[in-house]
């Protein structure tokens, strides 16, 4: 330090120590880069101010002339003005040199050019946007010596001054562009006599010698002709910074060929002067990393330790630097006031964030409402209007059209207005043009108007209704998606309850609505609005919040399911089921077609909720600790989060490069886990989906990872295939446990039998103390600290555990196994409690709610259902009927108006259900394989298991036994017309024809293998098909072959007879079909062209067509006199049932198909166009039952539900 600057330092530092606060000006030192914040520690450790003052003294007198220039800057910016004074004397001269000499990175040279045009020195805290730096520089660059116009622009605490000092903060631009040197003003809102001021100021500025007048100028013209020849000839090639200009007038003020650069909130104010002009438009957000940068120098703490609220904080002003660094320099003074903020922030209370020492307005409110203060009287309603549109919501013109009553261009002016003022924000989209406000503008204007709220609101929809009254709602209307997204919203902040029930209780909207965007929004409005709701009828809101969650998976799905007909589908006294059925008369009349599912008052549904989040099969989902969010993985090696209440998606990731096995929530919600068949486990952050730790110490896939329930101390465990359970301490990413599951397995009497134990699932006990390990059929409960093993359960011998979880409140655990169900055991007792039922598949995870009343299963069905657990325990019938499902080898009788259907449950009880009136009859228990009814309903005959057949006369319950059984199990069982004669085959490859009256026996057996099916033909002649590919004709009564067909090279699926019983069709797993005549041994026509096992055939009722469809879903019409493919039954090409179409049956005129598959389908054969779809519980549909009228069907899905539809008329 030069010796005059220190001796100054010394002469004065008796009242710099007496006088001075260190802590702003060492923000002002650091920021230069002449203090360290090791140095600054040491200063903040002294006890009193003085002492604190007095150590910075004595730090700055061993430094160098810049440390000198900083303490003198800073003294200036905090105020301290009377002690500036008396260092002024003292500081040193610097020169440019060569430019090299830097502090900071900023040489000598610019740090004097900047010094003496007032340019304001660095925020406290500084970050660097280089991205906007740069941009600002290169269009100064383009100035080139010339004059014109960089205009920053961008709204209220966005950044512009500090941007606009940082692009001059360059050595080789100054030299370069302006070597005359750089002149700051602050302009700010002026009238002329203010304005006069600063030009006055200005120029004494720039003529300190006053070589060119002794006197300011007098008037603003004097002042700017003066000012004009000062930059000539005094100041050629330097630049004018004008920070804050709000009026066009005051510009023209400083038009006079200089070269400017300027910060405005309203980018349109240069367009009353001349000259070239360029514009660098300043986005409102830092980012949330360049936020949390700024809040971690403020408070001296490293990023990654932030609390949670910094975070919260960035997100609730959308990054806004002026926010920021308001709450920053807030928190530096108040360090645990963090809570305290984010509150104020968030209940809008900007008074409070109050003025910082570098800002120019009192409060965060101030700086917001001098900009909207400045608009024109004509335009401030239309401003005002804005306060009732939501954050980060994009409004098409066409919304603010109808609300103001004005034409597209009339509106865009208005608006354009508010955009070149920073007030508003447009996104020019393609033609279309959509305007959003920055969430603290919404605040603003929410906080301001908040008493004209409910009437603007109310203006909103009284628009839209006067609008809409003459232009009903469209897709392709720019506005359409607006209106659907918001108008219960207008509704309810309206206080128009009426309005909004009836908007929301009706089927049409609910079916437009969902069409365009999907039900998760429709569910959260449900749930958001419930007390307006009730209000009109709970039960009916209840009917349709449970029709929405319940088909939400439907409703998501492309083509869009008929919404009519699933609302049919609800219970009769549901409000959605009186709607769909008044609208389905209606549509009947004009030749729609609905179904009636007449039995399903005997259904119930355990389920809450179904979503469909994933491509592939669900693997695994769980709740977050606060009961809000579902995450889930998969098959499609995604992570999906989304919320608990309404299915609407918040994340997806993808989070591995093979199938993502399980996911886990941490007890603080911080985090998920998840694992994947890749061997790997990821830790990601929750809210955001970044990636925080990777593990890989696993040498099998890793099947299944679980937190601990205490945040404290967090632990994950994690299971493997290697038989390991494995447990890491998170924060440190250490391995702190590891046991062998396997050795708790007997070892293999064979000693050449390696054992495979692996670890498929685990779980915590609510006290973190214990740990529960499934692996093959088996639990295992295992003490923490020990590793000892404190019980062990056997689930049973023919099932394997796919996942479990422990209730966070008692001594429950749930299962779920390989059987499709799901199971509940108490741990203490080692006892099954209840058995669950209702996926469609494989059920690979299972996961309790944090208050352990309901739990969540998810399955290769592709859905995640919701259950409720009070439901199972409180009513005890609902547990045990929901356990009793129908096996789907059923026999159907339609007889005049009744519908009769025999069925075997999976408690062995064979039941005859009357199909309308519902009533059921129990006839026998045994181990029931297949049934059939007699023609007249007398008599019904059963196979079971071990190849028994028997016959139970329905009048006396009396049985007949046949005395010959079949060596394997019975798979299909008929009678004749007569129902003197019953006809069996088995899997041993034979078919038994029984006279059972007169005990007399015929077998027919020449098929290789087993026989897959038969159908009696006309004349005591018997068609059946085989494994074996052949298919034969039989006399039934002398048990001869007439006919042996060698169809296919594979296994024949199916056949069908025409009506007029000249031909014969077949189907197989050569992706081929066949159509025969029964004269000749060779096909009549080949029917090629499908590309999967072709499963079901069936002829028209005239015996003209053949219709085919296969194991992709693709069903074929075919001309059966020349083989030739006439059409394809699909929808816009895509599979028609999710998998296979398992059975087919023509209408009697031949002019409608229904098919069976993963649901039903209703086809125009002539058009190949689906007429409707019927939508089961359950899928995998093996068979339709079809009346001969073609008006009633019956089917059971794969979880054993019956179906039983009619058509409606």
């Amino acid at each position: 330090m030069d010796a005059k600057a220190r001796n100054c330092l010394l002469q004065h530092r008796e009242a710099l120590e007496r006088d001075i606060k260190t802590a702003y000006i060492m923000d002002h030192m650091i920021s230069d880069g002449v203090l360290t914040l090791l140095e600054e520690e040491k200063v903040k450790i002294e006890p009193t101010q003085q002492q604190r003052a007095a150590m910075l003294i004595k730090m700055i007198l061993q430094k160098d002339n810049y440390s000198y220039i900083s303490f003198y800057n800073a003294l200036l910016h905090e105020g301290y003005r009377d002690l500036a004074d008396r260092l002024r004397g003292g500081l040193p001269d610097v020169s440019s040199s060569n430019g090299k000499d830097s502090v900071g990175g900023i040489t000598s040279y610019v740090r004097t050019v900047l010094c003496e045009g007032g340019v304001p020195q660095r925020p406290v805290v500084f970050v660097t946007r280089k991205k906007l730096v740069n941009a600002i520089q290169q269009k100064l660059s383009k100035l080139n010596g010339e004059p014109g116009w960089v205009t920053i622009y961008g709204m209220a605490g966005c950044g512009k001054s500090v941007l606009a000092a940082e692009a001059i903060r360059d050595h080789s631009l100054l030299e370069g562009c302006f070597p005359g040197g750089v002149h700051w003003v602050s302009v700010g809102k002026q009238d002329k006599s203010g304005l006069l001021m600063k030009l006055q100021n200005l120029c004494t500025r720039l003529d300190q010698d006053g070589n060119f007048s002794q006197r300011p100028p007098l008037n603003i013209e004097e002042a700017k002709d003066r000012l004009r020849i000062l930059m000539l000839r005094k100041h050629p090639r330097s630049l004018l910074i004008l920070d804050d200009v709000w009026d066009p007038w005051v510009l023209k003020a400083f038009d006079n060929q200089c070269q400017i650069l300027l910060t405005t909130r309203d980018k349109s104010v240069t367009d009353s002067v001349m000259g070239p002009k360029y514009v660098v438009p300043v986005e409102s957000s830092l980012g949330k990393e360049k936020g949390l940068e700024i809040l971690s120098l403020f408070v001296n703490m490293k990023k990654a330790d932030l609390p949670e609220q910094a975070h919260s904080i960035i997100k609730e002003c959308k990054g806004s630097p002026l926010v920021v660094s308001l709450i920053g320099a807030l928190l530096r003074d108040f360090p645990n006031r963090w809570e305290y903020y984010l509150r104020q922030l968030q209940n809008k209370q900007f008074k409070r964030i109050r003025k910082s020492s570098f800002y120019d307005y009192e409060a965060l409110d101030e700086a917001m409402s001098i900009s909207v203060e400045m608009l024109r009287e004509d335009t401030k309603n239309y401003y005002t209007d804005l306060s009732i549109l939501q954050k980060d919501v994009k409004v098409p013109t066409k919304v603010l059209c109808i609300l103001w009553d004005l034409e597209t261009e009339e509106a865009e002016d208005i608006l354009q207005e508010f955009v070149n003022k920073s007030l508003l924000f447009c996104d020019r989209n393609g033609k279309s043009f959509r305007y959003y406000l920055h969430d603290l503008q919404v605040d603003f204007l929410t906080e301001k108007n908040r008493s004209q709220l409910q009437d603007l609101h109310k203006k909103m929809i009284t628009q839209f209704q006067r609008y809409h009254q003459l232009h009903p709602l469209s897709p392709d209307q720019e506005d359409c998606m607006y209106w659907y997204n918001f108008l219960a919203y207008h509704m309810a902040s309206a206080n128009m309850h009426k309005e909004l029930c009836a908007l929301m209780f009706s089927l049409d909207w609910i079916k437009a609505k969902t069409e365009l965007v999907g039900p998760a929004h429709l569910i959260h409005e449900f749930v958001e609005y419930r007390h307006i709701l009730d209000e009109k009828d709970c039960t009916v809101c209840e009917n349709f919040q449970e029709f929405l969650s319940l088909n939400g998976h439907l409703l998501g799905r492309q083509p869009f399911p008929n919404i009519v007909q699933l609302g049919l589908c609800e219970p009769e006294t549901s409000e959605v089921y009186q709607q769909a059925k008044l609208q389905a008369k209606q549509e009947v009349d004009n030749g729609t077609l609905y179904l009636e599912w007449i039995n399903k008052k005997n259904m119930k549904n355990l389920s809450r909720l179904v979503v469909r989040p994933h491509t592939d099969a669900v693997y695994h989902a769980c709740f977050s600790e606060d009961g809000q969010r579902i995450a889930s993985c998969g098959a499609d090696k995604t992570l999906q989060v989304f919320k608990a209440e309404t299915g609407e998606k918040l994340l997806e990731i993808k989070a591995h490069e093979d199938e993502v096995l399980c996911c886990a929530f941490s007890a603080d919600d911080r985090f998920i886990a998840t694992c994947s068949v890749d061997k790997q486990v990821k830790i990601w952050d929750s809210v955001t989906g970044e990636l925080v730790r990777t593990y890989d110490e696993h040498s099998e896939q890793v099947n299944c990872c679980h937190f601990t329930n205490n945040g404290h101390h967090l632990l994950l465990a994690t299971g493997s295939s290697d038989c390991f359970l494995k447990l890491w301490d998170v924060r440190s990413a250490n391995e702190r446990k590891s046991i062998n599951v396997k050795q708790h397995f007997p070892d293999s009497e064979d000693p050449q039998e390696d054992i495979e134990v692996i670890v498929k699932c685990c779980s915590w006990s609510a006290d973190g103390a214990r740990i529960m390990v499934a692996a093959k059929n088996k639990i295992f409960l295992f003490d923490i600290d020990s590793s000892g093993l404190l019980a062990e359960i056997p689930t049973g011998h023919h099932s394997t555990i796919q996942y479990c979880d422990f209730s966070p409140h008692n001594h429950l655990a749930v299962v779920t196994l390989s059987q499709y169900c799901v199971e509940l055991w108490n741990t203490d007792s080692c006892l099954k409690v209840a058995d669950c039922r209702g996926h469609l598949s494989w059920v690979h995870s299972v996961m309790f709610s944090p208050d352990g009343s309901s739990f969540l299963t998810s399955s290769d069905d592709q859905t995640i259902r919701f259950l409720y657990l009070k439901q199972v325990w409180e009513t005890k019938k609902v547990c045990k009927n929901s356990a009793v499902v129908l096996k789907q080898e059923v026999d159907v009788v339609f007889q005049e108006n009744e519908v009769m259907v025999l069925a075997v449950d999976n408690i062995k009880r064979l039941q005859l259900i009357n199909g309308k009136t519902g009533q059921i009859d129990y006839l026998t228990e045994a181990q029931v394989s297949c049934c059939c009814l007699s023609p007249q309903l007398q008599y019904v005959a059963f196979g079971d298991e071990d190849g028994a057949i028997e016959i139970l006369e329905l009048l006396n319950g009396r049985i007949f036994q046949s005395r010959i059984r079949h060596k394997k199990a019975v798979r299909h069982i008929q009678f004749t017309a007569d129902g003197k004669t019953l006809i069996s085959s088995s899997d041993d490859s034979t078919i038994q024809v029984w006279n059972w009256r007169s005990e007399e026996y015929v077998f027919l057996q020449a098929h290789q293998e087993t026989v897959k099916d038969f159908r009696l033909l006309k004349n005591s002649r018997l068609l059946s098909w085989s494994f074996d590919g052949t298919v034969k004709v039989w006399n039934i009564i002398t048990g001869r072959i007439e006919k042996d067909f060698v169809c296919h090279q594979d296994t024949v699926l199916s056949c069908d007879i025409s009506p007029d019983a000249t031909k014969f069709s077949s189907t197989s797993a050569d992706k081929t079909a066949k159509i025969w005549n029964f004269d000749l041994l060779f096909p009549l026509h080949e029917l090629s062209g499908h590309t999967g096992c072709v499963r079901c055939s069936v002829f028209s009722v005239d015996s003209t067509l053949l219709a085919t469809g296969d194991d992709n879903g693709e069903i074929r019409i075919w001309n059966v006199s020349n083989g030739e493919l006439l059409g394809l039954c699909s929808v816009e090409g895509a599979a028609t049932h999710g998998g296979w179409v398992t059975d087919l049956c023509f209408s009697p005129d031949s002019k409608m198909l229904v098919s069976s598959g993963a649901y039903l389908k209703w086809w125009n054969v002539v058009t190949g166009e689906s007429s409707q779809t019927f939508y089961t519980n359950g899928t995998n549909l093996k068979k339709i039952h079809v009346s001969p009228d073609f008006k009633t069907f019956v089917t059971v899905d794969n979880l054993g539900i019956l179906y039983i539809l009619q058509i409606l008329e």
